[in-house]
């Protein structure tokens, strides 16, 4: 389960990073992510050495899940934000609201539960004082959102 925390984590630092660089640097390569954000050289050459496989494949899976289909986890983040505009939102919540959202619509295996816990923990350790606090609100909203039709069947 560790290894998990790191991958989100790299994930999150990932997301963090191609959003600040304006998001469409990518977008001349083949990949719509830059090939040194999957190849996480960007973390250093001791702590890339140690990096277990099954992290990094996680990491890209998450990675490429959420910038492939970043309009619809756009979406269901903004139609959740309760007074609050999609612009105003800081960076760092932003990469982890937009992971998080990414594994709740389409990691079904993943209990929603693991999902807003990490992305809490996340918020915590990355954001500021109040991140978690909101992460945490707009996470819930979505959740219950995706929950309602499994129950209405």
């Amino acid at each position: 389960m560790a290894s998990r925390r790191k991958g989100r984590i790299l994930a999150f630092q990932a997301l963090y990073s191609w959003e600040a660089a304006g998001r469409r640097q990518g977008l001349q390569e083949k990949s719509p992510v830059p090939g040194n954000l999957l190849d996480f050289s960007w973390i250093g050459c001791e702590k890339l050495a140690r990096l277990d496989q099954d992290i990094s494949d996680f990491s890209r899976l998450l990675i490429l899940g959420t910038v492939e289909n970043i309009k619809a986890i756009d979406n269901m983040i903004r139609e959740h934000l309760k007074n609050w505009d999609f612009s105003r939102v800081n960076r760092v919540d932003l990469a982890v609201l937009r992971m998080s959202t990414y594994t709740l619509m389409y990691q079904a295996d993943i209990p929603p539960s693991i999902v807003i816990n990490e992305a809490i923990g996340i918020s915590k350790e990355f954001g500021t004082d109040d991140s978690y606090r909101f992460v945490n609100g707009v996470l819930d909203s979505i959740r219950k959102t995706l929950q309602k039709p499994k129950e209405a069947g």
